[in-house]
């Protein structure tokens, strides 16, 4: 195992623990999902909303393509 994997599963590890917590109580803006919701306008009509659902789109069909070609996209 090198020390990026370890890297990386220590990320994931933080992520599910900071996300767990956000998920155990009712505040409003503490998840990642609630985040991407406010920072991309999804649930409402933000300045420059239309940009920000673009940009969100971009990085979703980037991240996809780049997935499944093995990093050649």
């Amino acid at each position: 195992m090198t020390v990026w994997t370890v890297a990386w599963l220590l990320w994931l590890l933080a992520f599910c623990l900071i996300e767990g917590l956000a998920l155990r109580n009712n505040v409003y803006g503490d998840t990642l999902s609630e985040h991407v919701w406010s920072w991309f306008s999804i649930k409402g009509r933000g300045s420059h909303w239309r940009a920000r659902r673009f940009v969100l789109l971009a990085l979703l069909a980037w991240l996809v393509a780049h997935f499944l070609t093995g990093g050649q996209f």
